[in-house]
């Protein structure tokens, strides 16, 4: 609240959130229900009143941290390998695959689940992760719905889960749509999946989800007969243990991690950006986070081969065995 108000951010908001459960009965009207959750389904509770719940648009709180940032944006190559020190614990430059090379004074990991490939790039450390395709739809704008946001329950007809949220520009995006894709780190590593070409909606999903919406909604089946004006679908980088990773690497003075934040990203933004801030320029963290350090995947001497004896977890030696 107080970052949205430092950076006027436009879409930032307050709003009432509701669980809904599936079923087949008209929704009771009551003071918490949106005015376009008029078809069927099941009971409602409230999950938060507004005091305790809100939302801001990804897009405008990621345009805003880089405009902030004076950051220096490289889309035309992507990054193939660093260079180090000739004592090999300071990283010294990123090699591009176009050729160029960056000097740095120093190096943060933050590539979502692409950031696997760190692995390769840091032979102290292992960053397994696991990407979540998920397909997601943003239906038109409507300039009078409820800006009331549904977390729904397992619905078996249409295997969704919905989440729906009401922007403030009269769209609703959903996710929860079911049916997402686990995609494995040898994949990843290949870079794929980097393009809306690839990493494209599921069609089954879409309309599971449009007729999850429709059910629970007269009012957007008379409107948008046809269902959403945008399928896109997202990559959701995932740890095995389900916890982020924020972290030094260890061996190196200037290289950090921070990755695997799965749908919560837009959430943990902050708070991760100000610890890998105090990391980087006091050299630690003014709160712990040990839970989310890349040493609990294991850690190996560098000059040595992941795998070979030597390797350990956290402080305990596991040889050959882990």
């Amino acid at each position: 609240e107080e970052l949205a108000a430092e950076w006027n951010l436009a879409s930032y908001r307050k709003l009432p959130v509701l669980s809904v459960q599936p079923g087949s009965s008209e929704f009771k009207k009551n003071k918490s229900t949106p005015n376009w959750l008029d078809g069927l389904g099941g009971g409602t509770s409230r999950m938060g009143d507004g005091s305790d719940t809100a939302q801001v648009s990804p897009f405008e709180f990621t345009s805003e941290a880089l405009l902030r940032s004076n950051a220096a944006v490289l889309t035309s190559s992507t990054v193939s390998s660093i260079s180090t020190s000739s004592n090999g614990d300071e990283v010294t430059s990123v090699e591009l695959t176009s050729g160029e090379s960056i000097e740095c004074d120093g190096v943060v990991v933050c590539m979502g689940p692409w950031s696997c490939l760190a692995s390769s790039w840091f032979p102290t450390i292992t960053v397994p992760m696991v990407g979540i395709k998920s397909t997601s739809i943003v239906w038109p704008r409507r300039s009078n719905s409820d800006g009331v946001a549904l977390f729904c329950g397992e619905d078996n007809e249409f295997n969704t889960h919905l989440e729906v949220y009401p922007r403030p520009n009269g769209e609703i995006y959903c996710c929860g749509v079911g049916g997402s894709e686990y995609v494995q780190d040898s994949d990843l590593k290949d870079n794929l999946y980097l393009d809306a070409t690839t990493c494209n909606a599921q069609p089954s999903r879409v309309e599971a989800a449009k007729k999850s919406m429709h059910k629970m909604s007269k009012t957007y089946k008379s409107e948008f007969p046809d269902g959403p004006e945008t399928t896109q679908a997202c990559m959701r980088p995932c740890p095995p243990d389900a916890l982020p990773i924020i972290s030094t690497v260890p061996g190196y003075k200037n290289a950090f991690i921070n990755a695997g934040h799965n749908c919560w990203g837009i959430l943990w933004a902050p708070i991760s950006g100000k610890i890998l801030s105090e990391m980087v320029v006091k050299g630690r963290s003014s709160v712990n986070i040990e839970a989310f350090d890349v040493r609990r995947f294991g850690v190996c001497e560098i000059g040595k081969k992941q795998g070979e004896r030597g390797r350990r977890k956290g402080s305990e030696q596991v040889g050959e065995q882990w």
